[in-house]
């Protein structure tokens, strides 16, 4: 089997893009200012139909598992170890990012909020396009947007605010008020990860200097 080019270049970028961007997921929940889009509609449809039935940990695996199935029919060539890696280890890494943030800072301040709210928005937009552009996989909910721009030929910032408002709709109809870090998510991180992809994943992955 034939290993893609830059393999070793490519691993790193999808371990740093995975542990960076579930750390920045820690920073965001500390902000106190919403959940992402994605998060907003899991969380909102939990809220509405399964909870108390159903713990939300079950819940977000079911959810995790259906979108795996779906992904393998249209998004196959999107998924690869960093899928796995996002959906089994992803947790783990928030909740003890966000143990270590409230640890040291239990009862942050507004300023305080409000810049972890731009490290979790910033960081979360460079991980993400580290992994997305080392091509070993994405989340499953990544893989979504990612298909539609790349078989429609849409740019792949207005296909990403599409998705991610739609998501934030169905939470909100569900009962879950977005935050004002769910809205920026929202309208931001498709442009913000299509911008760290040109000027920095994909002349890193190239080996090139911009």
């Amino acid at each position: 089997m034939k290993l893609p080019d830059n393999f070793q270049k490519r691993v790193f970028m999808t371990a740093a893009g995975v542990i960076l961007c579930a750390a920045a997921v820690g920073f965001f929940k500390c902000s106190r200012f919403g959940v992402d889009p994605f998060q907003c509609f899991a969380q909102g449809v939990w809220g509405r139909f399964f909870e108390p039935g159903i713990s939300y940990g079950v819940y977000y695996t079911v959810l995790s598992g259906i979108l795996l199935l779906i992904d393998l029919f249209i998004a196959r060539n999107c998924l690869g170890v960093a899928t796995l890696v996002n959906m089994f280890l992803t947790g783990y890494i928030v909740d003890f990012t966000a143990g270590v943030i409230t640890y040291c800072a239990p009862d942050p301040a507004l300023p305080v909020r409000v810049l972890f709210l731009a490290i979790g928005v910033l960081v979360m937009c460079f991980a993400s396009s580290l992994y997305m552009t080392s091509n070993l996989g994405v989340s499953v909910y990544d893989a979504i947007p990612i298909v539609i721009s790349r078989s429609r030929r849409l740019p792949f910032k207005f296909v990403r605010i599409a998705c991610d408002l739609l998501c934030v709709i169905i939470g909100t109809l569900s009962g879950l008020l977005p935050g004002i870090g769910t809205l920026i998510t929202a309208f931001f991180m498709g442009p913000l990860i299509e911008f760290f992809n040109h000027r920095f994943s994909e002349p890193f992955l190239a080996g090139q200097k911009n």
